[in-house]
């Protein structure tokens, strides 16, 4: 990077992990976050943002919160520059050691190796100088410590979700800081969002 260019940026957000950080902060009202805004807000005057990618999966339960996930969904799909990125849910039998019952639990799956492929690849295709994590996974420290064992000369900051922190993160990133609630509050979108078809999409009225 020379010195007159702006430090590129790619922020690569661990949506769950951001989601229920904000659910556990009783900070509902804030789940309606334009990511690209929230993103850029991160960012210091020496920087600029390259790309905006988000890594998700499909929920699966009750169709209320299946909804309002593709509502969301389909808002964030009117911004450029981001991507969308999507693992999956896995059920899984979990057996209660008491009583013997059994229940069925989803858990969601390929979000931390969706996120380590991209950071990979985009370290090795060059387009970022710094790597922005919203993440507090401790599973993403190994492909962090491959960029810096490989001298790509790219730095990863970790910016923790609400209610969330890794000891290993920290220690082997670059820098790390933890978001707070001006970050979110100043980055929702409006109340109503147009898709490009013309369609409206409200913010969900539990999010309220």
């Amino acid at each position: 990077m020379n010195k007159t260019s702006r430090e590129r940026v790619i922020v690569y957000i661990d949506g769950y992990n951001l989601h229920f950080g904000l659910m556990d902060n009783g900070w509902r009202r804030y789940l309606w976050l334009n990511l690209k805004a929230f993103a850029q807000g991160m960012l210091k005057q020496t920087q600029s943002l390259e790309r905006v990618k988000y890594f998700t999966a499909r929920m699966s339960g009750p169709s209320e919160k299946q909804r309002d996930q593709t509502t969301y969904l389909e808002a964030l799909e009117t911004l450029d520059g981001l991507d969308i990125r999507y693992g999956h849910f896995r059920v899984q039998e979990k057996t209660c050691r008491k009583c013997g019952n059994k229940t069925y639990v989803p858990s969601e799956k390929m979000t931390d190796v969706n996120i380590a492929v991209e950071m990979m690849r985009d370290a090795f295709d060059d387009n970022f100088d710094t790597a922005l994590l919203v993440s507090a996974d401790s599973d993403l420290v190994p492909p962090i410590r491959a960029i810096h064992e490989l001298n790509m000369k790219r730095r990863i900051v970790i910016a923790f979700p609400l209610r969330r922190f890794s000891e290993d993160l920290k220690t082997t990133a670059d820098a790390s800081f933890q978001i707070g609630r001006t970050a979110v509050a100043h980055s929702q979108f409006d109340l109503e969002v147009t898709k490009s078809d013309g369609f409206i999409l409200k913010r969900p009225e539990s999010w309220r």
